[in-house]
């Protein structure tokens, strides 16, 4: 193994390394299958207005403003009830001056009103019946001004507006959007195609049954979690026993398949280091960090190949540290920031190695200030891990920490 680097250094090799997946090629995608959480490539233009018609705000009656302009408290007008307006396909009945006409949240107006009377404000206690139930006046108690609960076309969105930024990480109000203003479909960006391989022959999957001396494999579905929340998506994955041959072959088969590799496993100092004895060509070096130190980067004919330790907690943040933000950058998503706390207890660590500690928000008021330490620092203790929401970032220099002490923090 190489002589020791530290933290910044690996992390800029490996965004070195990976700098050729932050050039995505686009696909095209229904609104209805799969693009949630997904990243626009593209602008989307609005191709006509929004509202298409002139529609109304409120449950009421349409009505021309003029004829209701006198209507105040203890001073109704009356009007005859001339027809019913429903959300529904068609043109209504142009409004004859002098009368209203029963409308619902949506429907169009009709040619000749240019204001709605919300129900709460007539004495229409039947508005919900069917239209042969209903009454054949209404009384208006309020007067309302020209335009008032009328949606008139163009009002949310003008053709030719841009409703969503390329960029634009998709949730369900952007599909809302899209989808009101006639847009089925969206161009995304495509996600890095990643291979998730586990090594050990120790190794069963989560709902196997371990012999002696086997335990199960939490690397593997950790880190196929991991790309996922980052933006990426696993085509392939692969647990493979400590036999370098069938490493070797397993990662070819997987560098011919994605656009990234990332192992698991093998590659520190012991004598069954398959990852390594399969992996001349890659560099494999140690990190001054705890945990995670053991770490590899390289190519398999061609694609880049990242390795990291098989310690559970280990690989989760090497993956938080190393590859994150580099596969969210790779998939047009921004940066999970890092985030300044106040330390809850002391904190003791050994110097030369930059220690990341899982961690947990103290809320105060609502508020995240204060950070405290989840279980020890073994890179085998998992439920510390599952317990943690951050980890402690304390520099490799640094020995003590007293509480009160600002530290900077990782999301998880």
């Amino acid at each position: 193994m190489a002589d020791r680097v530290d933290v910044e250094q690996h992390r800029t090799d490996v965004a070195e390394l990976l700098a050729g997946l932050a050039d995505r090629s686009e696909e095209e995608m229904s609104i209805q299958r799969g693009v949630l959480g997904r990243v626009l490539a593209r602008d989307v233009v609005a191709p006509g207005p929004l509202p298409r018609f002139r529609n109304s705000q409120m449950d009421g009656f349409a009505v021309r403003a003029a004829d209701v302009a006198a209507a105040g408290p203890g001073a109704p007008v009356t009007l005859p009830v001339a027809g019913d307006v429903a959300a529904a396909p068609g043109e209504p009945v142009p409004l004859a001056p002098g009368t209203a006409v029963r409308i619902m949240t949506g429907a169009p107006v009709p040619e000749g009103a240019d204001a709605v009377i919300p129900v709460e404000d007539t004495d229409h206690v039947t508005f919900n019946g069917a239209p042969g139930d209903l009454a054949a006046t209404v009384e208006v108690a309020r007067g309302r001004t020209a335009g008032e609960f009328v949606r008139e076309p163009g009002s949310d969105v003008a053709a030719g507006d841009v409703v969503l930024r390329a960029g634009t990480v998709l949730a369900p109000h952007h599909v809302a959007a899209a989808a009101a203003c006639g847009i089925g479909r969206l161009t995304v960006l495509v996600p890095v195609s990643v291979a998730v391989v586990s090594t050990g022959s120790e190794l069963v999957p989560p709902d196997g049954e371990p012999g002696p001396g086997q335990i199960w494999d939490a690397n593997g579905p950790a880190l196929v979690a991991a790309v996922r929340a980052a933006g990426g998506r696993v085509d392939l994955r692969l647990t493979v026993p400590d036999d370098p041959e069938l490493v070797r072959v397993a990662l070819e088969r997987a560098a011919a398949l994605c656009d990234l590799v990332l192992t698991t496993g093998g590659v520190s100092q012991g004598a069954y280091e398959v990852v390594k004895d399969a992996l001349p060509e890659v560099t494999f070096r140690s990190v001054a960090m705890q945990p995670g130190g053991p770490q590899g980067l390289g190519r398999v004919v061609g694609t880049p190949v990242l390795a990291f330790p098989g310690n559970p907690v280990s690989a989760q943040v090497s993956f938080v540290v190393f590859l994150r933000d580099v596969l969210r950058g790779a998939g047009g998503l921004p940066p999970v920031e890092q985030v300044p706390a106040v330390l809850d207890g002391a904190v003791s660590s050994p110097a030369g190695k930059r220690q990341l500690l899982r961690g947990r928000w103290l809320r105060e008021n609502g508020q995240r200030s204060r950070v405290a330490i989840v279980g020890g620092p073994g890179s085998h203790l998992v439920a510390s891990m599952a317990a943690a929401d951050v980890l402690i970032d304390v520099p490799a220099a640094t020995t003590t920490l007293t509480p009160g002490a600002e530290v900077t923090t990782w999301p998880l």
